[in-house]
């Protein structure tokens, strides 16, 4: 999995970042908040990154900071919701925006993206209404995470669960600096069996 990457920016297209890594251009779909920041041509840049893989087609999304990503994560969980529209919805609304719109269950704000619908915004509303305590501070917190947390994390994600929802689970476990990275991701599944 393509976690990151790390190189110059080679071209911005409307809905895309190319980087040249090492000679290889690599397609970045993207937000505009990124394509905006990530500077001109030439401009070292750092994306975090998430690999899609469909039967058709894999694609690679990536953002400057931890928490777009992890914005991206969690609205791409919405069932009706693909890559394109979750880049769409961070194009248009902040983390804190995104929030406000769903605590306050605005289907007409929601449903101004291109691609939502009405019926797509009370989805995204009724099934991210229990994760909104992640996008609140959690976010933040999952950017600040220390190297052990972020590698319990990935062990995580490598097993199918969101960086929301590994983040979530990790913070649940008591903090014992003497755990190891096993023992923390085998408290965590424990958690998250319920």
């Amino acid at each position: 999995m393509i976690a990151g990457l790390r190189g110059l920016v080679f071209r911005r297209e409307s809905d895309a970042l190319l980087v040249d890594v090492g000679g290889v251009i690599y397609r970045v779909g993207t937000s505009t908040t990124t394509l905006t920041e990530a500077g001109d041509f030439g401009s070292e840049v750092f994306l975090h990154t998430k690999l899609v893989i469909r039967e058709d087609q894999q694609a690679l999304y990536g953002f400057l900071t931890e928490e777009e990503l992890t914005l991206f994560e969690l609205v791409t969980g919405v069932t009706g919701i693909g890559p394109r529209i979750g880049c769409a919805i961070l194009s248009i609304f902040t983390a804190q925006e995104l929030h406000q719109a769903l605590e306050n269950e605005d289907v007409n704000l929601l449903s101004t993206v291109p691609g939502i619908g009405r019926k797509t915004a009370a989805r995204m509303i009724v099934e991210l209404r229990g994760k909104l305590p992640a996008l609140e501070g959690g976010l933040a917190a999952i950017a600040k995470a220390s190297p052990i947390e972020r590698e319990a994390a990935a062990a995580l994600q490598a097993l199918g669960y969101s960086t929301v929802e590994a983040h979530t689970a990790l913070a649940g476990v008591p903090a014992d600096a003497a755990m190891t990275v096993e023992e923390r991701v085998v408290a965590a599944l424990k958690l998250l069996g319920g």
